[in-house]
Formats: C-alpha cells, sequence, structure tokens
C-alpha cells in the first residue's frame, strides 16, 4: 500500500502537466512583461467571458506604471538600505524561527513516541500519516483564521502555544517509564504541537 501512496503524489503531477498548456498565460504578465495588450485581453475574455474589460487592463497599467518608477534592489543594496532593515530583520526572524521551531524533531521522533505508546506496528505508519493530515488540515483551517485575526496574532499565538506543548512533551517524556497514561498524553501533545504549527508559523 505504501508504495502506491507515494506514488499517488505523482499523480496530481500528471494531471497538471497534461491540463497546464490548456491555460492561459496571465493577463498581467501578457501585458507588463511582454507588452502584448491583444494577448492580454485575449486571455482576460477566455478567464473572464465577453464582456468589457477595459476597467481591469486600466488597472494593470497603472501597475505597470508604477513598477516602471521603482528601482529594482540587488541582494547588496537591500541589505545597506537603511528603510528596509526592520523588514529585513522581522523576515530573518520569521524564517530562523520557522526552521528551529521544532516541527522536524516532531516528526523524527514521532515514530519512537508512538512505539513506546504501545501502539501496534502496522498501526504506527498510519498513525504518522494522521499526524500529516492534522497540518494539512491545521493549514487549510489557517487560510480561514488569517483574515479574522491577522498573521501577527496567529505567529505570535501560534508558538506561545507550540512552546507550552514542547514544555509538557519534554515533561511526559521524561515521567513516561513512571505513569503508563504519559504515553497517551505524549501522543496527543504530539498532534496538538502539528496543530498550532499548521495555524500559526
Amino acid at each position: 500500500l505504501w508504495p502506491w501512496l507515494l506514488a499517488s503524489s505523482g499523480l496530481s503531477a500528471l494531471v497538471q502537466l497534461v491540463t497546464l498548456p490548456f491555460f492561459p498565460d496571465s493577463p498581467s504578465y501578457l501585458l507588463i512583461q511582454k507588452g502584448n495588450e491583444e494577448a492580454c485581453r485575449k486571455a482576460i475574455r477566455k478567464l473572464w467571458g465577453e464582456g468589457d474589460h477595459q476597467a481591469e487592463i486600466d488597472d494593470i497599467m497603472k501597475e505597470k506604471g508604477a513598477m516602471a518608477s521603482t528601482k529594482t534592489l540587488r541582494v547588496l543594496e537591500v541589505i545597506k538600505e537603511r528603510s528596509l532593515r526592520w523588514q529585513l530583520y522581522i523576515l530573518m526572524t520569521v524564517m530562523t524561527t520557522l526552521q528551529l521551531c521544532g516541527i522536524n524533531a516532531i516528526y523524527f521522533y514521532s515514530f519512537e513516541v508512538f512505539h513506546t505508546a504501545k501502539f501496534e506496528e502496522y498501526l504506527i505508519p498510519y498513525v504518522s500519516l494522521g499526524v500529516g493530515l492534522c497540518e494539512c488540515l491545521s493549514s487549510i483551517l489557517c487560510s480561514t483564521l488569517i483574515d479574522r485575526f491577522g498573521r501577527k496574532v496567529l505567529l505570535w499565538g501560534g508558538y506561545l502555544l507550540m512552546c507550552s506543548v514542547l514544555a509538557l512533551l519534554t515533561m511526559t517524556l521524561s515521567l513516561q517509564h513512571r505513569f503508563f497514561w504519559m504515553h497517551y498524553f505524549s501522543v496527543i501533545l504530539i498532534f496538538l504541537f502539528v496543530v498550532f504549527y499548521g495555524i500559526g508559523p
């Protein structure tokens, strides 16, 4: 079953490969990058149907004008630019914390935690699959929550909850040999951590 499950990811790639040639190019790409207004109108008609789409074309032309007046910076120029310094710090902090938040350790050690929790050997891969499914569903949930609460609240809340779960998980793993129910609590915490990771960072 697992080889088929892994091979199934190639199915979506095959569907994209077959259907992509039939999709029109982006109207903004055709007008801004290629400078082809007729192809842009044709793509708009194909995407949105017949009608007067002059307002959309005018918006794209405004975007083109704004881009023409904006200077493109090289990497070193971005680093040296004082007005971009705080944005760069924030971006570096978010990307660093994303890599060091512990999600890789959770995925790496979850098999051992499930094994210690006395799950049957044949069930462990399916429980691991459930962890991945949790992340997928929580990411979908995040897309609906981000408009209501904003990115900042979700980031702070996600990291705060993840830290709390990791502290509890450290405690439950330390005490798992004293209390038999700690194994199951550790499994619940792993699922919670993945959900908070999907909703937050």
